[in-house]
């Protein structure tokens, strides 16, 4: 089934009211410091915290009365499974969804509370998804694909309506990609309305399915690896995702692991907002230099999921600190004798860093007796300022090691 730009359109008035039309705001702070027109689409204030509400709400929408006492049945470990659940229940559709049993058990829990059937099954996503093609077997349920299913794609586009009417003379949308369902729906509905604006696609360079897919001139099935942008960890894009966005993709870039933990923190520093890796991607991309071509433009990034578990957001602000040369790590040999350790602190503080943790290794510090090695971290402005403190330690005679 082909999905039409006349299928976005039915399926914005289909789902008008069900699903929070987001904002689309300027933001200042990232517009000032990345050299373009920045204009976020705050689609993480969905109920459920992300976009795939959109077609969760418009594939149940569809299902005639048979299918709607039956029931309907997914494989996914997030954002797709909380969508369904949610407006499962307010449609009164029973939903079960399968999940991984390595899950996050906040996910689990929060599907649960929302009135789905959770099934736990097999260590990875394949094995849940071959779990649920067994249950649409046996219980003649209806299986809803996250990013594949046409009810899905037209959906997803929906977003691409909203931000053309937000965001007037816009020149480019960057769309984090993982399975394609969004950038295929994004596309289709911009290019039909604006021909001109650029339609960018940004995945994890661990994850490079899109560009494997691209390359090979159809889906293929990509290396993975783990990535801060779990969200879009799908080893093989949608057949009919891809067929439509290789129509309307201008362009397709890979980001490092650093800029996306950066991402997230620019986010939460300059936007006050609060996203997983995968909706962190497209301003990864900016701040990695990738895209030259929108110095000056006109440029919408859609935050298009916010649930990230906050043990895990406290390692990404971390590793974004890291990345920023805001945190610097270093082990300095120093003397055993008192006054050692003092004058290594009393340099480190005259440069103006802070010292945030610091350990003695006497146990391999060499032959010398008399030296320690002490691993240090400690708190810096930018990657300027730990190259002054390398510089000023060097010229006091420390040893550094990394």
């Amino acid at each position: 089934m082909d999905v039409t730009y006349a299928d976005i359109q039915s399926a914005a008035a289909r789902i008008a009211g069900g699903v929070y039309e987001s904002p689309c705001p300027p933001s200042i702070p990232l517009s000032l410091s990345l050299g373009c027109e920045v204009f976020c689409k705050l689609d993480y204030l969905q109920r459920t915290g992300s976009f795939k509400e959109r077609g969760a709400r418009n594939a149940l929408m569809l299902l005639d009365d048979v299918a709607r006492r039956r029931g309907v049945i997914a494989a996914s470990a997030g954002n797709h499974a909380l969508g369904l659940a949610y407006h499962g229940k307010l449609l009164h559709i029973p939903v079960t969804v399968v999940m991984p049993r390595f899950a996050p058990l906040t996910k689990v829990a929060n599907c649960q509370a929302l009135g789905a059937t959770v099934v736990l099954h097999g260590e990875q996503f394949d094995d849940a998804r071959a779990k649920a093609q067994e249950l649409v077997d046996a219980q003649g349920l209806t299986y809803v694909h996250g990013y594949d299913d046409p009810a899905v794609i037209a959906c997803q586009g929906t977003m691409g309506l909203e931000i053309v009417s937000q965001v007037p003379d816009l020149d480019a949308i960057i769309v984090p990609v993982g399975g394609a369902g969004l950038i295929a729906g994004i596309g289709l509905a911009v290019k039909t309305l604006r021909p001109r604006v650029k339609i960018i696609g940004v995945e994890p360079a661990n994850v490079a399915s899109l560009t494997a897919a691209l390359a090979a001139g159809k889906p293929v099935k990509a290396s993975v690896t783990p990535t801060l942008a779990d969200g879009l960890a799908v080893s093989t894009v949608g057949a009919r995702a891809f067929e439509i966005a290789r129509k309307y993709v201008d362009r397709v870039v890979t980001v490092d692991e650093r800029w996306l933990a950066l991402a997230v923190l620019r986010i939460v520093e300059l936007e006050k907002g609060v996203v997983e890796g995968a909706a962190a991607a497209p301003l990864a991309a900016l701040i990695a230099g990738l895209l030259p071509e929108l110095a000056g433009k006109r440029v919408v990034l859609p935050l298009c999921g916010g649930n990230i578990d906050t043990p895990v957001l406290g390692r990404i602000i971390e590793r974004g600190l890291a990345a920023d040369g805001r945190l610097c790590r270093f082990v300095a040999s120093i003397s055993d004798r008192p006054g050692g350790l003092a004058r290594l602190a009393s340099i480190i503080a005259d440069t103006g860093a802070s010292i945030r943790d610091i350990e003695h290794d006497r146990a391999f510090a060499g032959s010398d007796l008399a030296s320690v090695n002490v691993r240090c971290v400690v708190e810096t402005r930018d990657a300027g300022h730990v190259a002054r403190l390398h510089e000023r330690l060097a010229k006091d005679g420390f040893v550094l090691f990394e």
